[in-house]
């Protein structure tokens, strides 16, 4: 791996801002992260291990975490409930359940079920995390796979760039004309809490005091085969605190956040086919909300040192998640909606998950599923994962137009190594990978989020692609196309539906890959979600259809 050098000026600033005191403030990653990974197969006996994983950084005090684990049938009923509890520290700690195959004294009937956890830290008053997965019981779950129409992979740009088998990967013929780049679009390096070595890192690390940096998280996600890296750093940590340094240097840190800008430059300008994104990750957890915002030149902030001078370029009120949106729609800045909870985030006039026209016209994506922020895996087996899909239904549900995107949020040197999820995006084949083609197509939602990177998703409706808004008269035919380059199959298909600005429940319409039906007038969202033979999900861009 390759340490990030800066000039010795900046050297010098960074050393003064990360040795001077700081005004104490909330660990940035105070916030309850409970894990559930569930075997989609159990092994020969029937038997198999629910593993839990409960974390919070920053815990102030020991408490009591208490869960409850529900397996809920097919045909929605709970079956069996596991509760239980632990003495908790802060530190992460696990615990599991091994259920046998059996409801009472019967085997479960065979089909597709889904687990759900529900945990808490008892007497806190944040909402509960709940955690859902499905599992496969059965033999006759793989028989009853869903048929899945013909679809061929789109050429990936590596494929393109050094194609192996050139014959093999070239686009079929009626292929859509799109090429796919495979990105992790959330992570950290030594410009905020993360770039730590991964024999030393711990979790959040001190501001600006970890080994590697951007240049150093670029190469490493390159040579691992991914084609973007975004490097979100916290916007607040510019002064080398968590907190707010009152002796901060604000030149020291605007030239920081330019000095990443340059990087990012610098990478792209001698790596063809890669394309490396610096930024920020704007908010806190704690009563707010992170967002990342992938191509601003300007650092947002709102923390000012002792003199009262602003440690960013651009002043942004903390919290003011309106006034963001406002800014980031006049600059034309692209942002996305990081691991969202679905009470006490992104409020606007007190309403958690708030819309606002221009939100919707900046925010693009929003992260349904994640592997462990604090991960040291990098042999992508990560198995604490966490599910932002109710989040992220809510916000549709609000009136945002989102795609899904799946990231790692990496603070460990592990730059998308610690498992196999990618945000896919689209771009028209032919075109530069650069950053203003790569947030086109993120404005245009041509995006799919998966958990296994040989694998696509491609949803369309009356032949026009995910994230498109469209009038529509008569049937409209849903059509889900699933294609994986290491021989995964499709083992359940679920296209779920929901009215934008309804502020309602997202539902499950039709669990099959080609579904035909005239719409009910008004304004709906359709979008597809395939869960495949090993359990990794991948989830569409939603299109929006108003039915005349």
């Amino acid at each position: 791996m390759k340490t990030t050098l800066l000039p010795p000026t900046l050297r010098a600033l960074l050393l003064a801002l990360c040795c001077g005191s700081a005004i104490a403030a909330p660990v940035e990653h105070k916030e309850f992260e409970a894990t559930l990974h569930a075997p989609f197969q159990a092994d020969a006996s029937a038997r198999r291990t629910f593993s839990l994983s409960f974390h919070y950084p920053g815990l102030e005090r020991p408490g009591t975490v208490d869960w409850t684990l529900e397996l809920v049938t097919p045909q929605g009923r709970v079956s069996q409930r596991w509760r239980g509890s632990r003495a908790f520290s802060g530190a992460a700690v696990p615990a599991s359940v091994t259920w046998n195959g059996r409801i009472g004294t019967a085997p479960a009937p065979a089909g597709l079920y889904r687990l759900r956890l529900h945990a808490g830290l008892r007497g806190d008053h944040e909402s509960l995390v709940e955690q859902e997965w499905q599992i496969a019981v059965g033999s006759r779950a793989s028989r009853d796979a869903p048929s899945m129409p013909a679809f061929a992979p789109l050429p990936g740009v590596r494929d393109l760039v050094n194609p192996a088998n050139p014959a093999a990967m070239a686009p079929a013929t009626g292929s859509l004309p799109y090429t796919v780049y495979l990105a992790n679009l959330h992570s950290q390096s030594n410009h905020s809490d993360g770039g730590a070595a991964l024999t030393e890192c711990k979790g959040a690390q001190d501001p600006l005091k970890s080994k590697y940096g951007p240049e150093a998280a670029f190469a490493y996600a390159r040579g691992r085969g991914l084609d973007v890296l975004a490097v979100s750093e916290h916007n607040h940590m510019y002064d080398g605190s968590d907190g707010t340094a009152a002796d901060g240097d604000p030149a020291a840190a605007r030239a920081l956040y330019k000095a990443g800008l340059a990087s990012a430059a610098a990478f792209n300008a001698t790596k063809p086919g890669f394309l490396a994104l610096y930024g920020m990750e704007w908010g806190v957890i704690n009563n707010g909300g992170h967002i990342n915002i992938f191509n601003s030149d300007e650092l947002l902030g709102w923390e000012k040192n002792a003199k009262g001078e602003l440690m960013a370029d651009t002043l942004s009120p903390r919290n003011d998640y309106a006034a963001l949106y406002t800014r980031m729609r006049e600059r034309g800045w692209v942002g996305q909606f990081n691991h969202p909870a679905q009470q006490g985030q992104f409020a606007v006039n007190g309403v958690a998950l708030g819309y606002t026209p221009d939100g919707d016209e900046a925010m693009a994506l929003c992260e349904v599923m994640n592997s462990t922020a604090f991960s040291t895996n990098d042999t992508e087996t990560e198995t604490r994962r966490s599910n932002f899909e109710h989040s992220c239904n809510r916000l549709l549900e609000a009136g945002y137009h989102l795609a899904f995107s799946t990231n790692q949020d990496n603070h460990c040197a592990n730059w998308g190594a610690s498992y196999t999820n990618r945000t896919g995006v689209l771009l028209p084949n032919g075109a530069a990978l650069t950053r203003e083609s790569f947030m086109a197509a993120l404005k245009a939602r041509r995006v799919f989020a998966t958990m296994d990177k040989t694998s696509q998703l491609v949803f369309t409706a009356n032949g026009k692609l995910m994230g498109e808004r469209f009038t529509n008269r008569g049937p409209l035919t849903l059509k889900v196309n699933f294609a994986s380059t290491s021989g995964k199959k499709a083992a359940a298909v679920a296209i779920m539906e929901g009215v934008p600005m309804r502020g309602g429940t997202v539902t499950q319409l039709s669990s099959t890959a080609i579904t035909k039906f005239t719409p009910a007038s008004g304004q709906h969202f359709y979008y597809a979600k395939v869960t495949q033979d090993d359990g990794n999900v991948l989830w569409s861009a939603p299109v929006w259809v108003t039915q005349e």
